[in-house]
């Protein structure tokens, strides 16, 4: 069983027991994490797909960590102008581990 979620205009797949890293919230290492932006939803043979969302389905999970990604250099230049600039950025994650993934009432696995 799998599910594809949406968060920060990404999508994700996700299964029970797998950890992802999703965009930077304000919860606390430890605490739970429920979302209901479910997109798709796949029960063994049974693929349940939202007009954009799954009615009634829920991945719940525990913060693991926050942290930060590796640095991505940003790196402009204008040829023969004397012009070179160099920035960096680390983003910013919340790492969950998905716990448990709850199909909508009456749909069995």
């Amino acid at each position: 069983m799998y599910a594809i979620i949406e968060n920060g205009g990404k999508q994700y797949r996700v299964e029970e027991g797998s950890k992802v890293r999703l965009e930077e919230m304000p919860l606390p290492e430890g605490d739970q994490f429920v979302t209901d932006q479910v997109l798709l939803l796949q029960l063994g043979e049974n693929c349940l797909i939202g007009k954009p969302l799954v009615s009634g389905a829920q991945v719940v999970g525990r913060v693991v960590q926050h942290g930060k990604e590796d640095k991505v250099l940003i790196f402009k230049k204008k040829r023969r102008k004397q012009y070179r600039r160099t920035r960096g950025h680390r983003q910013l994650f919340l790492e969950v581990e998905i716990e448990k993934i709850q199909a909508p009432q009456g749909v069995e696995a």
